[in-house]
């Protein structure tokens, strides 16, 4: 057993410092990932180290117990603003008459053909906004059926497991389809007129993720998504940043983003919202987002039950109301600097 122990103390050591370093490598990104997975199991490791000596430790047991011990401390600091306990970074709504948009967000996985429960999702929900990606041309004509209470729509239906549908009951002007990084990686960007008087830019994203096969480095990822976020920063009115990030919130990058951006995470003060893999529940973590502006509060956010995809759908209701108790982050010049330096890697 002591071998086993000071095999799984190592890995579990090795996979908390690897995140810590700054490096666009899918194995330095992929243990980002499974944050609350690791403090669980390190408070579990721990257990069994004290199991295993009680209180006659040897010396060199503590070169495994203070690390795993440190690595717990460090884990729980961060998985605090994402649970209920946190402070809010876009706070509740205050009344129930303000103007409100209600979003819902899919990755649909493309080889699920299961196009009924996401039809019956949509129909349940009734968001005024949904937004599918990882959608192909099948995945275009099994939602079809909703044109008539969505006028408007735009459909990039892809086989690469990059196709994009976005479905609105809003009028739609200055819409685009983007290819910013990878000619065959597209993003939408368009104005979502909410009334006569009052328009919300919108982005929807579906970058690629850092894993062998797919793509082995971040860079490509964080560049389209910090593009992003230096287009949002630029907008005066209400914003809104949505789909699969294939990030998750509490990352590095994230957190750039949200600084460059001056966007808020609704995650923040409310809980994990765990959105992948939606078929094992221990490997769960937090990669479909919305991230909006300040001219928002919250009045409910949910994950819906799951729809045949390996993904969880996503949904919020906000209202367009702002308040000065929304709390952004601030980039500093170093901030500024490292992304720049992203976006130009990637180009």
């Amino acid at each position: 057993m002591n071998y086993v122990l000071i095999i799984l103390s190592s890995f579990l050591i090795i996979s908390g410092i690897l995140p810590l370093i700054k490096h666009d490598n899918w194995t330095f990104r992929v243990f980002e990932y499974p944050r609350a997975q690791k403090l669980i199991i390190s408070i579990i490791i721990l257990s069994l180290w004290f199991v295993k000596t009680g209180l006659n430790h040897e010396l060199s047991d503590f070169f495994f117990i203070l690390p795993i011990f440190s690595l717990a401390i460090y884990l729980m600091v961060k998985i605090y603003p994402f649970t209920s306990l946190g402070k809010k970074m876009i706070v509740n709504s205050t009344s129930d008459d303000m103007e409100s948009v209600h979003l819902l967000v899919l990755n649909v996985y493309q080889f699920n053909t299961d196009y009924q429960k996401t039809v019956n999702l949509i129909q349940k929900v009734k968001p005024d906004v949904f937004f599918l990606v990882e959608t192909n041309q099948e995945w275009a004509d099994a939602v079809a059926i909703f044109k008539k209470d969505y006028p408007y729509h735009i459909e990039v239906p892809l086989e690469n497991t990059y196709g994009l549908l976005f479905y609105s009951k809003f009028e739609i002007t200055n819409q685009s389809v983007n290819y910013l990084i990878d000619e065959e990686i597209p993003s939408i960007e368009l104005d979502m007129i909410v009334n006569p008087k009052k328009s919300i830019r919108v982005y929807g994203i579906h970058p690629t993720p850092p894993v062998p096969g797919e793509n082995p480095s971040s860079t490509e990822r964080d560049a389209e998504i910090l593009i992003i976020g230096k287009k949002a920063k630029k907008q005066t009115g209400p914003c809104i940043v949505m789909g699969d990030l294939n990030d998750v919130g509490w990352s590095y990058s994230s957190e750039l983003f949200l600084k460059i951006s001056g966007l808020l995470d609704l995650r923040r003060g409310r809980g994990l919202f765990n959105t992948f893999h939606a078929k094992y529940f221990f490997l769960r973590w937090p990669l479909d987002h919305i991230f909006v502006s300040k001219h928002f509060t919250v009045k409910d956010m949910c994950r819906h039950p799951a729809v045949g995809s390996d993904h969880f759908p996503i949904g919020t209701v906000l209202h367009l109301e702002k308040n000065g108790d929304n709390e952004c982050m601030n980039a500093d010049q170093a901030d500024k600097l490292e992304a720049e330096q992203k976006i130009e890697a990637a180009e």
